[in-house]
């Protein structure tokens, strides 16, 4: 029962993710072709929130469900990492035209043909953790 609310919240946001249309692949390959400004909008508003909402949280010192304080880490300085795995994740995103989230509210919506790309992405993040300590980190 307790982890009901967050099923539901998982329905909830594929809902909003299909509905604004970020799954299709059209609006998808409109972004990469700089033709459309729908999907930058709908990325650029998550961003605005999820800044303001670490905002809130960091002044409020706002408490996780299970009682604890949420507290955020400074990252590592290190942009090899981050080069590289926004080039995969780029690369990926162009090839399949979905990043990782709505590849599940594809396969969701009936597109039964995602499941290909659901499991390459599983084996990426296998490979990845067989490699993960002879990457740059």
């Amino acid at each position: 029962m307790k982890q009901l609310k967050f099923l539901l919240t998982g329905i909830f946001f594929g809902i909003v993710l299909y509905k604004s249309e970020a799954i299709s692949w059209y609006r998808i390959y409109e972004m990469f072709r700089f033709e459309s400004f729908h999907m930058y909008g709908i990325i650029g508003s998550a961003v605005v929130t999820g800044v303001l909402l670490v905002l809130l949280i960091k002044r409020t010192h706002m408490h996780s469900t299970e009682g604890r304080e949420i507290a955020f880490t400074d990252k590592d300085k290190s942009y090899a990492r981050y080069i590289l795995g926004g080039t995969f994740f780029g690369l990926g995103w162009a090839l399949i035209g979905a990043c990782p989230g709505p590849l599940f509210i594809l396969l969701g919506t009936g597109v039964t043909t995602i499941i290909i790309a659901i499991l390459a992405a599983m084996l990426g993040t296998f490979v990845y953790g067989l490699l993960k300590n002879k990457l740059p980190h």
